[in-house]
């Protein structure tokens, strides 16, 4: 296997043995696998649109198969064989259309030379597709800076895939960004293309990504409200109780539902803290808190609350023999041995019966003491106190934002976010979506004649929020440019939406940008170049000299 997709990549190169992440050769051939084929459906679906041939389920399909593949999702060798199979029963299919429709219009067959993921097609299995896989990786590109920018392309596009999925999942669509994903896919097959081409790929990545990330945001705000600030506890309450973890805020809602009247309470973990925001959500009372921190210390934490386990999206770690009878999959995550809620059919709600029976069969948990965290400042809420925040930075309270947004993990060397938050003066306001912000949002940092120094604008998707607050400053306060706003940005990676995220920023022209805790093992040293020569983007290095060139606008 070969894979250097995420942040925590062994010895900062590529995992070729297993996973960091827990991911075994196996399921690393079937993904790669898996977006060949993707790769090839994106070609015969480019080719049938200019003919009039849309395929929507085919178009849906792509984004489903992209999220599949992202870091923390799935494990499991059947599903994802199952896709496998599915991405070749509609490839094929639009290839069938694509060339009804080629030989109505032009008079002619279609003879022009396919590329091999467009019409690979040998019967088997598991063990063919493995096998296949494992000759179609990153590596089939030999041309390290081409890779690179393919590389970049791809991951660009899994995190827009995942957005968009979401707001599919709540009934918001756009099919430009799917036509989009396989535009981008069908491209890395082309090899006529230049390095130049390429980067205007990845730059037109950003523009989708933003678009994806907008209409998220309606799609969430539309089903439950715009966020409001919030508190949220993080202790316990006696009792029976289910913790969600993940991202899907419709999966939540309907487990609030079906545990109505139960006696169950509900608790967030990880990216599904923000759900305490939504008016939509917040109203049922017996979504009591959020339990835990960050993805990566689920094992521990998993381990101690006894009650049974939702995991709606990434990140799910390879789940512990003393809570694995009590953790469930659903959506597009899976891990062999673990039960799975399936999807919705006919329009009906997922059943979520088999996790609150689950629920109320264990003892349920004891009460612990925690605190409040204040949540909710996603751009609705933050526009609405933008005039005390431009009182305060005319009044000089206020001298700088520092975004610190996207992912957080295990390396030690993440630490580095705790203690810049700790080293900022309280004349600045940090600004956070992602889970990054568990390094912080527990540390008594105070107020800016009572605004938060923290302000939490949701998940990781929701740095949508952070740029559409940062670009209504900027016009409140006279600025021709987002670089002139008193703002740094010192962003936390670990997979692939965070790639999307930084390239989002990209595309909307912010400059100077602090990657960390190491900088992504799939940009070669010339595509580095470029990144660093048109956009300044630097490597974090140590917090007192970071903070200190922040603070001076470096």
């Amino acid at each position: 296997m070969f894979c250097y997709q995420c942040s925590e990549t062994v010895k900062g190169t590529a995992c070729t043995v297993k996973g960091v992440c827990g991911k075994e050769p196996e399921v690393a051939h079937l993904q790669d696998m898996l977006v060949w084929l993707l790769k090839g459906l994106s070609y015969w679906a480019v080719k049938a649109r200019k003919y009039g041939v849309n395929d929507s389920e085919a178009d849906l399909f792509v984004a489903e198969g992209l999220f599949t593949t992202i870091t923390n999702v799935n494990f499991d060798p059947e599903s994802i064989g199952k896709k496998i199979e599915r991405a070749i029963e509609l490839r094929d299919k639009i290839k069938g259309a694509f060339l009804k429709a080629y030989r109505e219009n032009e008079g002619r067959d279609f003879t022009d030379e396919a590329p091999e993921a467009a019409t690979w097609n040998v019967p088997g299995g598991l063990d063919i597709w493995e096998l296949k896989g494992a000759e179609v990786g990153v590596l089939s590109t030999k041309d390290e800076d081409i890779r690179s920018l393919r590389e970049l392309l791809v991951y660009g596009l899994k995190g827009i895939a995942a957005y968009t999925d979401h707001a599919y999942i709540l009934k918001h669509s756009d099919s430009s960004i799917l036509e989009f994903l396989e535009e981008g896919l069908a491209a890395t097959l082309d090899d006529s293309l230049s390095a130049d081409d390429y980067i205007s790929l990845v730059m037109k990545t950003g523009e989708m990504a933003v678009k994806a990330m907008a209409l998220l945001d309606q799609a969430n705000t539309s089903a439950y409200g715009h966020p409001e600030v919030t508190e949220v506890y993080t202790g316990t309450y006696a009792g029976p109780a289910i913790l969600v973890s993940g991202h899907d805020l419709l999966d939540l809602e309907e487990i609030l539902k079906q545990t109505e009247g139960t006696g169950i309470k509900v608790y967030t973990h990880g990216e599904m803290l923000p759900a305490h925001a939504y008016p939509g959500l917040k109203k049922y009372k017996h979504l009591v808190g959020n339990y835990g921190t960050s993805w990566y210390n689920q094992q521990k934490e998993f381990a101690a609350f006894n009650g049974a386990i939702v995991m709606t999206t990434n990140c799910i770690q390879k789940p512990l023999d003393s809570y694995k009878d009590r953790i469930f999959t659903t959506g597009l995550v899976g891990w062999p041995g673990v039960k799975h809620i399936p999807n919705r059919t006919d329009g009906q709600p997922k059943d979520f019966t088999p996790v609150i029976e689950k629920a109320l069969s264990l003892g349920g948990l004891e009460e612990r003491p925690g605190k409040k965290i204040v949540i909710g400042f996603a751009h609705n809420q933050a526009i609405a106190v933008a005039d005390k925040l431009i009182d305060a930075i005319k009044a000089n309270k206020l001298k700088r934002f520092v975004v610190m947004a996207g992912c957080d993990g295990h390396a030690k060397e993440r630490e580095y976010y705790t203690e810049v938050a700790k080293e900022l003066p309280k004349d600045t306001v940090i600004l956070t979506a992602g889970c990054a912000k568990y390094r912080y949002n527990m540390l008594d940092l105070g107020d800016i004649d009572g605004i938060p120094r923290v302000l939490d604008a949701g998940q990781c998707n929701d740095s949508y929020s952070l740029v559409v607050t940062a670009l209504k400053l900027k016009e409140a306060l006279g600025l021709s440019d987002i670089n002139d706003l008193p703002i740094s940005y010192d962003i936390a990676w670990y997979e692939q939406k965070a790639v999307t995220v930084l390239l989002a920023l990209l595309y909307l022209g912010v400059k100077g940008i602090r990657l960390g805790p190491v900088l992504p093992a799939f940009l070669s040293p010339n595509v580095l170049k470029i990144l660093v020569e048109n956009f300044d983007i630097k490597p974090i290095t140590n917090v007192k000299q970071d903070v200190e060139l922040m603070l001076k606008g470096l």
